[in-house]
Parts: structure tokens; C-alpha cells; sequence
């Protein structure tokens, strides 16, 4: 998630300060990703130096509002107008904990996935319990809070899906087949290249 387009997008509505900047991100995203206020103010000292942004004089409650420069309104219209592209390296913290216990000699890689299961479920379930069908009083902070709540539902529904795929596609293996060994080769220094650990080529 981009804060600092998030902000950018907010400032293109009007100037804001700082704390009405938070107030402002929360109710349009269901308070799903809090910030700070010091994340916030060093956002708008980095969109400022970019010339996206500037600050304003404070006013006599000393808030100090920031406005939007037309080049931060060109980079506002550019972002929700470009898709969201999610990178090929996975930093999904649940696959690689059971890729790792997959390949570890005397680990229960099935008690681990259970255990997973059982607290996506839970989430699952207390997401959905906090849902309500749209009615025709829903306000919009209810609206973008329910959007993002959904989601949430939906990632963890396919989570189950991948989990039964997992130990599905474990099952399939004895599981002394899947445990690896240290290795006895020495890595060379470095980020590893693209093709190291893979089958050799065969020309025809």
C-alpha cells in the first residue's frame, strides 16, 4: 500500500494538516492501515523536497496545511489510473514458513498447517461476524470499510483453499522424501543468480 500516494490523492481534494490527514485516510479505508502521525509528516517532507507538495503558513490553531503542486496532481491521476502490479518474489510469511518446514528433517508439516487452518478460519469467521448487508443508510465510511473488510474475507477463504492444496500436494510425498539436508557445497558470496539450483539444460 502506497501512503504516499494515499496522501497525495487526499491533498488533491484540498489542503489538509497533518492529524486531518490521518482522520481523512481512515475514513476512506475502514481504519484498516493505521499511521502514525510522524509517518505522515515524514511522507509530506519527502513529497515536499519532490516538489508535489508545499506547506502553507499555520494558521492561528498552528496547523500548518499542506496543498498540492500541479505535478503532485499529475502523479494522482497517473496512480489510480495504473493497475497495481504485484511482484513475482513472495514475501508471504505463511508460504515460506511451510516451504521451510516442509524440507526440515523431524518437523510435523501437517500439525503446522492445522494450526494455520484453524486460526485463518477463526479470522475468517470474525470478519464475516463484523459484516452487514448493505442497506440504504449505508454511509460511505461504511461502504469503504466494508470493501475492505471483504477483501480480507476473500484473502483468508482463498488461504484455506491454498493450505488444502498444500497438504494435499504433501500427501502425495513419503515425508522422508521431502526433508533436505544442509548442503556440503560452500555458496559463493552474493545474491545467487537466477538459474542457480536449476537442471542443466538439455540441447536436442
Amino acid at each position: 500500500m502506497s501512503v504516499r500516494q494515499s496522501l497525495l490523492a487526499i491533498l488533491d481534494q484540498g489542503p489538509c494538516y497533518g492529524y486531518q490527514l490521518r482522520h481523512e485516510f481512515d475514513r476512506r479505508t475502514g481504519s484498516s492501515w493505521p499511521l502514525n502521525v510522524g509517518q505522515i509528516y515524514n511522507t509530506l517532507e519527502r513529497l515536499e523536497r519532490d516538489r508535489l507538495v508545499h506547506r502553507g503558513e499555520a494558521d492561528d490553531r498552528g496547523h500548518v496545511y499542506w496543498q498540492i503542486t500541479d505535478a503532485g496532481s499529475a502523479e494522482v491521476a497517473r496512480w489510480l489510473s495504473s493497475p497495481v502490479i504485484r511482484t513475482s518474489a513472495t514475501r508471504d510469511e505463511i508460504a515460506v514458513k511451510l516451504a521451510l518446514a516442509a524440507t526440515l528433517p523431524g518437523v510435523d508439516v501437517f500439525a503446522t498447517i492445522a494450526a494455520q487452518r484453524e486460526a485463518t478460519r477463526l479470522r475468517r469467521e470474525s470478519l464475516a461476524a463484523q459484516s452487514s448487508a448493505p442497506g440504504d443508510h449505508e454511509t460511505p465510511e461504511d461502504l469503504a470499510r466494508s470493501l475492505v473488510r471483504d477483501s480480507m474475507i476473500f484473502t483468508a477463504e482463498a488461504e484455506e483453499r491454498w493450505l488444502d492444496h498444500v497438504e494435499a500436494r504433501l500427501s502425495e510425498h513419503p515425508t522422508h522424501a521431502l526433508a533436505l539436508a544442509l548442503t556440503t557445497q560452500h555458496p559463493k558470496r552474493g545474491r545467487p543468480s537466477k538459474t542457480e539450483g536449476r537442471p542443466p539444460t538439455v540441447l536436442a
